[in-house]
Formats: C-alpha cells, sequence, structure tokens
C-alpha cells in the first residue's frame, strides 16, 4: 500500500487538528454541531425514533477529535493529543449533560422496559466491538484516502458515538445506573475500536514519516505508551462485552425454549402464546384464550421435563371474551 504524500498528510491534520488560523471557526463548528447533535439524539430517543437517532448520527462531530487522536499517536504530536483527548472527555461529558437535562422534560422515566433505543444501547455484545473496528478502520482509510471521503456519512451511521451517550444521560436520570453504565460500555467500545484500529491503518500508511521536526519549545510523545495504552482500552471493554455476549446468548436459548414449551402446552387448550419477556428474577409469559383456562401445573411439569426446572416463571393468563352484537 502506497504512503501517504505530504499533501495528504496536510489534508488530514487540516481535517482532524484544531489548530491553526482557523482553529476558532473549527472550535465553535464542534461545539455547535455537538450541542444540536446531542440534542436531536435525545429528542430522537425520548421518541423512540430511529429515522431522529440516525440524524443525530450524521450531524454529530465526535468522530473528528477521536480520529485526532489517532493521528497525534502516528505523528508522536502531543499539543494536538492533548487537545483531541480534552475535546473527546468534554464533548461526551456535554452529551450526557444534554440528555440528563432534557430527561427531566418527560413525565416518564426513558428505560429499556419502554423504549426500543434505550434498549437497543445498553446490552453491548462482543459482536458490537468487531463491527466498530471494522467501522473504524474504514473512517480511517476514507480519511487517508480523499477519492473515499463520501464513505463517511455511511461511517458515522455504522459507529454510534451520540446517541449511547444521549442514553446515558436519559437513563442517569430515571435511576436506572446500570443501563447507563451498559450504554457507557457502547461509547467506550466504540471510541477503542475507532482508536485501535486507526493506528494500524494509518501505521499501514506509513504516516509517521510525516511526523514534524521537534524544534525548540515542542514537546513530541513516544509512540508506545498511547498505542500500548489503546490495545489495555480494547482488552478492557472486551471482558464485559463477552461476559455480555454470554449472558445474552444464554438467556435468548432459555426464553426460546420456555417459548416452545408453552406454545404446545396452550396450544392444547386453544390459547396462543403473545409474548415471552425476560425478568430479573424470571420469565413472563403472556397467554390468551377462551375458558376454561389452561392448567398451569401442567406447564410447570412440562418445563421440568424439557431441563427447565431451575427457570422460574410467571404466567399471566388473559381470557379472551368474545361478545357479539348483532344488528337490527
Amino acid at each position: 500500500m502506497a504512503s501517504l504524500t505530504p499533501t495528504d498528510a496536510q489534508r488530514i491534520r487540516d481535517g482532524v487538528f484544531f489548530e491553526g488560523p482557523e482553529a476558532g471557526r473549527r472550535y465553535s463548528r464542534f461545539w455547535m454541531l455537538l450541542v444540536l447533535a446531542g440534542i436531536i439524539a435525545t429528542a430522537g430517543v425520548i421518541a423512540d425514533s430511529t429515522a431522529t437517532v440516525i440524524g443525530a448520527m450524521i450531524v454529530a462531530p465526535l468522530m473528528t477529535p477521536i480520529l485526532g487522536i489517532v493521528v497525534a499517536i502516528i505523528l508522536g504530536d502531543r499539543a494536538n493529543l492533548l487537545r483531541s483527548v480534552a475535546l473527546v472527555v468534554t464533548g461526551a461529558a456535554s452529551v450526557v449533560l444534554i440528555g440528563y437535562l432534557l430527561g427531566h422534560t418527560v413525565s416518564y422515566d426513558v428505560v429499556a422496559a419502554v423504549n426500543g433505543q434505550v434498549a437497543g444501547r445498553v446490552s453491548p455484545r462482543l459482536i458490537d466491538l468487531i463491527a466498530a473496528l471494522a467501522t473504524g478502520a474504514v473512517g480511517s482509510v476514507a480519511l487517508a484516502r480523499s477519492d473515499i471521503s463520501d464513505t463517511l456519512p455511511g461511517v458515522a451511521i455504522a459507529i454510534s458515538l451520540v446517541p449511547p451517550l444521549a442514553v446515558v444521560g436519559l437513563t442517569l436520570e430515571a435511576g436506572a445506573t446500570s443501563e447507563a453504565s451498559g450504554a457507557l460500555l457502547l461509547f467506550g467500545t466504540n471510541v477503542a475500536a475507532i482508536l485501535a484500529s486507526g493506528i494500524v491503518v494509518m501505521a499501514i500508511y506509513r504516516a509517521w514519516h510525516h511526523a514534524p521536526e521537534t524544534t525548540e519549545g515542542t514537546h513530541s510523545i513516544r509512540r508506545r505508551y498511547p498505542i500500548a495504552l489503546v490495545v489495555v482500552m480494547v482488552a478492557i471493554v472486551a471482558v464485559p462485552l463477552a461476559l455480555s455476549s454470554k449472558r445474552i446468548a444464554s438467556t435468548t436459548t432459555r426464553n426460546n425454549n420456555v417459548q416452545r414449551v408453552t406454545d404446545n402446552w396452550a396450544a392444547a387448550a386453544s390459547w396462543r402464546v403473545l409474548s415471552v419477556d425476560d425478568r430479573p428474577d424470571s420469565v413472563l409469559i403472556r397467554v390468551t384464550g377462551p375458558s376454561p383456562q389452561p392448567d398451569t401445573a401442567e406447564l410447570r411439569t412440562a418445563l421440568d421435563a424439557a431441563g427447565l426446572a431451575g427457570t422460574t416463571v410467571s404466567v399471566e393468563l388473559v381470557p379472551e371474551n368474545l361478545v357479539v352484537l348483532p344488528g337490527r
């Protein structure tokens, strides 16, 4: 793969660093877009609107300072590394604050039990890290190659940065700290993945050849220390993601087995299963049908026979009462 040209290197610096005579305009644009993206994302989560949340992903500028960290590490540029880290940290905290404040504008708690946007972001899995690594690589290649830079909007949609932070704020306001930590883990996963894959891509393009010469009064960094820190970050997030993946797979298998057994039990009484939902200490089954009600003791026996003796099941029986109102 060809190395970057000096023109490419300068274009990359101009794209991710907040320096030079245009720094003021870049800062104002960053904060304006971030605040608007935070508001849009939070409103989209509250409204459970996928389209609105996607709009926030496209507007959000957080990808820029994250890639700025990548480039600063490769170039050994201490000043821009510190600036980029500060922007990511303060930007993330700002979106969480926006989510927390807007959470006070609704009369109900925005949590996973009642909102699909929240539910999809509080239980990250190992596959999310793999997807984020690939997406981060695409974003870094798009940064290095101007001929494919038009893929960046797709990258913004594929890797979720602002929406998980909005979920953190909303769930903190609702008192759901475990859900907030799950959404924060998803954000951390995406950031760590972008940094890791970005460093690899920039190394492949041999971007370090364009590191500025160190002069008196300037400070550089040794690349191996921040690179080692990024590797540690990826390893740290991978552990809870692997545990979460295992737990989700186990829960899904159990619920599928409960659904299968319950379907057979309900069908024998001409009833049908409405839903099988996971609860902290049990599985909640909702079934409906005509009188008489089916014998729940038979369901318990069938579950035990299917190897689900250790599973506590709550059954909500919803009788169907059909009333015919004949016309005159």
